[in-house]
């Protein structure tokens, strides 16, 4: 290591949300000198700050709101009178969780001892980076720098009442119409939110169906339940502009083929079309670095870009813009570097919307795995609906199904998806099963505690040998 010592690190890592905050640990841990550089006040990137834990903590309080005010719990024996939102608490507890996570990664690096480079980080060289006004060098340099808000030409943001996913978790008041633009994860999580809370939502899909890249059937279902829930859906329509007078918004809206357009009027407008990768500033050039057509940084299975001594992970790489993806390749990546072996599996990453039912899945779309079996055989779809299992019955929780997919000669899993109230938690089983190459007799041959939601799994890939017991 002697000639690493011309370098004040033997790892830099750009960006401290869940992949680069996880590499310098995982760095630092396997004794590299590791630095992080992060321009915001608080370390944990969009995830931590402005996006899943925000996101979560609101979706769960006005969960429990909707449950309380709707008398959805006089059926269980308790009736409450007066139920009243006070939104501010609502806040105020949201930005508490998100205080304590930030401060404990903060004390993970105090821990590990990582160094915290505060400010924008920018190429000067392939091994030197400028972090607000000092250089330092390394002879690593990790790159995660993650994903913004993509924006929608025409349409200005001005976080009051045109949001993006960062002021739709600080509206000071419930909006009476909210019209979200996007019908992917994002604009269904925090419409959710709105809707329970008391707004009308209106959401406006380009596509023909909500939840671009989700199983076809799992699409279908969901909304069907988010129109019962009284979402407004718009599919196979574009919004032309969005203009803004006082504290109101008049959305165009016409049919994505053409033809007739309309006019919608809103107190509140979120664009959530989607993600980028966040690449401007950082001086790419300078370091010899170029974009593939998508603008993302190409890498090889480990994470080493075309310039060596550079890396990337996360949302600027391609695949999915997925938290536990980015923590997943952070391993990986430091692995990689410090001379062991890290490898990420991309076939088997669940994607999980916090809507109720929540929806989840992991592996191929019944779509995808179709296609992908055509030559081979096939495939066989078990499905077991939730209204047929004991718990969610009990709970009169019964919205949804699980559906397990296995390639028709081999029996091996290739895709599960979940429609449930847990459907978050019981993904985890089918991506362990998946893991470790199960067939869909594995899992109907293991023993499921009862009552449970996660006998719906067990009977799903019965289903996949047509017999499943309880339906």
């Amino acid at each position: 290591m002697a000639d690493d010592q011309q370098y004040d690190y033997d790892v830099l890592v750009i960006g401290a949300g869940p992949g680069g905050y996880v590499a310098a640990i995982r760095a630092a841990q396997l004794g590299l000198r590791t630095a992080c550089a992060e321009a915001r006040e608080t370390l944990g990137g969009t995830c931590l700050n402005v996006g899943c834990i925000p996101s979560k903590a609101l979706l769960h309080a006005s969960e429990i709101y909707e449950e309380a005010k709707g008398g959805h719990l006089a059926k269980f024996g308790i009736d409450f009178a007066g139920v009243a939102l006070n939104l501010d608490q609502m806040h105020a507890e949201k930005a508490k969780a998100v205080k304590e996570l930030t401060g404990g990664i903060e004390f993970l690096f105090k821990k590990n001892k990582v160094t915290w480079l505060k400010g924008r980080a920018a190429f000067q060289d392939a091994h030197s980076v400028k972090v607000g006004d000092q250089t330092v060098t390394a002879k690593n340099i990790v790159i995660a720098t993650g994903s913004s808000v993509t924006p929608l030409p025409g349409v200005e943001i001005d976080q009051k009442t045109v949001v993006d996913s960062t002021g739709a978790l600080a509206l000071p008041k419930v909006p009476e119409h909210l019209v979200v633009i996007g019908g992917g994860v994002i604009g269904l999580e925090l419409g959710s939110v709105w809707r329970r809370l008391g707004a009308r939502v209106t959401v406006v899909e380009y596509l023909d169906q909500i939840l671009p890249g989700f199983d076809g059937e799992v699409r279908k279902e969901s909304a069907k339940l988010f129109k019962k829930q009284g979402f407004d859906l718009r599919t196979s329509t574009k919004v032309t502009g969005v203009t803004v007078q006082g504290d109101k918004a008049s959305v165009q809206v016409e049919p994505a083929a053409g033809g007739e357009g309309e006019t919608l009027q809103a107190d509140a407008v979120l664009v959530a079309i989607g993600r980028k990768p966040n690449v401007d500033g950082l001086g790419l050039d300078a370091a010899g670095l170029r974009l593939n057509a998508r603008g993302q940084i190409d890498t090889g299975h480990d994470f080493r870009t075309a310039v060596d001594g550079i890396w990337a992970i996360g949302d600027v790489i391609p695949g999915l813009m997925l938290a536990h993806k980015a923590e997943d390749e952070g391993v990986a990546v430091a692995e990689n570097i410090a001379g062991h072996t890290g490898i990420v599996n991309h076939d088997v990453i669940p994607s999980v919307v916090y809507t109720m039912p929540e929806i989840a899945g992991v592996g191929l779309t019944e779509e995808a795995a179709a296609a992908k079996t055509a030559e081979s055989g096939g495939i066989k779809v078990g499905k077991f609906p939730m209204m047929a299992n004991s718990r969610a019955k009990t709970n009169r929780d019964t919205d949804g199904f699980v559906k397990v997919i296995a390639d028709a000669k081999t029996d091996r899993v290739l895709g599960v998806w979940i429609v449930a109230s847990l459907a978050g938690t019981m993904i985890a089983e089918a991506g362990i099963a998946m893991e470790f190459g199960a067939t869909s007799e594995d899992i109907a041959y293991t023993c499921h505690a009862h009552p449970t939601h996660a006998e719906a799994l067990k009977e799903a890939a019965m289903a996949v040998q047509g017999k499943p017991i309880h339906m």
